[in-house]
């Protein structure tokens, strides 16, 4: 058995302190492999270093909605740094406007709207999938994915935290939906029945670490290893087996980031 996480932090800091550990804590919980998403260009060659030296990593390369003191990336810039194999994604890139409010709104969004539109653009032009994050901004990433034909290049939605009609509309252009620890909270619910429908040929798990540990973890630092909880997790609401939710996942993951290549 073998189980990916498909979306995690391990450049940052708080993970790199017992990097050697966290890949053996991984491998003693069947993790096989990781992606390590980038969410800016200052820190992106921590991340690639650690795709490069680790044949079971992959990486991305974008800039995070929420990252304001950092490098905006042009089309181009994006395409030349994801001309490497060991990056398999564009982002994470979307929308984000938890922390948008008062008169400031209307420009804040228009930034973030002119970036998400280069990354999805980046994404079409080089081939490579798009992780999309979004919080508070559903339908007007939905929308943006749609008018500018990101289905093209086909993605994933990280650590869905949305209804089941948002699920539909990312299902319908060709999208994944991945679920972090927070499907195992207990406000989670809503979320649960989403994890309950989706179509098991467009199902992803992460850890999205080092955020959102996994019940009994919560408030814990998450690493990789913890996704492990999170399958077997999603596989009981799905009445199957983890071995089966771990076998369907390993082998969308490989569908969708179709350059990243099984160590």
């Amino acid at each position: 058995m073998q189980i990916i996480d498909s979306h995690c932090h391990i450049n940052f800091e708080e993970l790199q302190q017992d990097f050697p550990g966290l890949l053996e804590r991984a491998k003693e919980n069947q993790i096989s492999h990781m992606l390590c998403v980038a969410v800016n260009l200052e820190d992106f060659p921590e991340v690639i270093g650690i795709a490069r030296s680790n044949e079971n990593i992959f990486a991305s390369v974008g800039v995070h909605p929420c990252y304001t003191d950092c490098a905006d990336p042009s089309v181009e810039q994006l395409l030349s740094l994801a001309d490497d194999e060991n990056i398999v994604a564009i982002g994470e890139t979307g929308l984000d406007y938890f922390r948008v409010k008062g008169d400031a709104a209307s420009s804040e969004l228009d930034w973030q709207r002119e970036r998400f539109v280069r990354h999805i653009d980046a994404a079409r032009q080089c081939g490579k999938p798009l992780i999309i994050h979004t919080r508070n901004a559903a339908d007007d990433t939905m929308a943006m994915l749609k008018s500018h034909e990101a289905g093209d290049a086909g993605g994933v939605m990280h650590c869905f935290a949305e209804d089941w009609q948002t699920a539909e509309k990312a299902l319908d252009i060709g999208f994944y939906i991945s679920f972090s620890g927070i499907v195992t909270f207990k406000s989670a619910e809503s979320l649960r029945e989403v994890a309950r429908k989706v179509p098991s040929d467009r199902i992803l798990v992460e850890t999205d670490s080092p955020y959102l540990a996994p019940v009994p973890f919560r408030g814990k630092t998450n690493e990789p290893s913890y996704v492990r909880h999170t399958a077997e997790f999603v596989a009981d609401l799905r009445g199957v087996s983890l071995e089966s939710l771990a076998e369907t996942t390993t082998t969308n993951f490989f569908q969708l980031f179709s350059t990243a290549k099984a160590a």
